[in-house]
């Protein structure tokens, strides 16, 4: 984070809102000094509780992104992500009838994005968007981002080719401690658009006619995956399989199954 560029991003914010460094501190509770000294970009005086609360009354986000001189910090949290699409491409790639793809970009009326991956069941019409997450942090952004991608799935997938009938969303996060305390901190929230856990959802795979549901479902055995190519989309459909030790989906928040 460039503590100059984001002193004068937030100096431009404000102005543009028509407020005095007075008013938006009496608004962040913070002194009209602190406000003053941040917009020069000496961030070093603020709590990083206090730097959001100053940002959010002015409508921005703050996200920050560690990094390393080698940028070896990025590669890890990569290669986690990739083992953890792996995973889950392959579990349902062992289902008969279902096609996968990977990272499906799409830009739609000026909103853009990725689809981690896109399954699709052709005999049915039925498709699942699924978003990947080896980490929970921003709980509203991970809903916001899940429900836009959901509300253009059907027009993402015609672009391959793919007539959807039904629409389900899965949440599938990387099993650890961390992530299962943060979900269970925002259980009513997360139940309320992702109902289902990881067995009642994963059942969608045997009878796709279930769709349209939703679910989070917690995935293991990602620790001491071998990463190698990063994974492409499936053109065929791939006959059912065992695989061995292979990983299962773990039960997620509690909720009864759509009906």
């Amino acid at each position: 984070m460039n503590d100059l560029r984001l002193g004068l991003a937030l100096r431009e914010a404000r102005i543009r809102r028509r407020l005095r460094q007075c008013d938006l501190a009496a608004q962040a509770g913070v002194s009209a000094t602190l406000v003053s000294r941040l917009e020069h970009g000496e961030l070093d005086l603020f709590s990083l509780r206090a730097l959001r609360r100053v940002a959010g009354k002015l409508g921005v986000s703050l996200d920050l992104m560690p990094k390393s001189a080698g940028g070896d910090l990025d590669r890890m949290v990569n290669a986690r992500h990739a083992a953890l699409g792996e995973l889950v491409a392959a579990w349902i790639a062992c289902r008969p009838g279902w096609l996968v793809a990977a990272e499906t970009s799409f830009a739609i009326y000026g909103e853009r994005g990725i689809v981690d991956l896109l399954a699709f069941h052709e005999a049915t019409g039925a498709l699942v968007v699924i978003e990947l997450k080896t980490a929970i942090i921003d709980l509203d952004e991970l809903i916001g981002t899940l429900d836009r991608k959901r509300r253009l799935a059907s027009r993402i997938a015609a672009g391959r080719g793919w007539s959807a009938r039904s629409v389900s969303t899965w949440l599938v996060v990387a099993h650890s401690r961390t992530n299962r305390r943060r979900v269970a901190d925002h259980r009513t929230l997360l139940t309320s658009g992702l109902p289902l856990d990881g067995r009642s959802f994963a059942s969608l795979f045997v009878h796709p006619e279930r769709g349209p549901i939703s679910g989070i479902a917690f995935w293991s055995n990602l620790n001491g995956v071998k990463v190698g190519h990063p994974i492409a989309a499936v053109g065929r459909v791939v006959k059912s399989r065992r695989v061995v030790g292979g990983p299962r989906p773990r039960s997620g928040l509690g909720g009864s199954a759509a009906t």
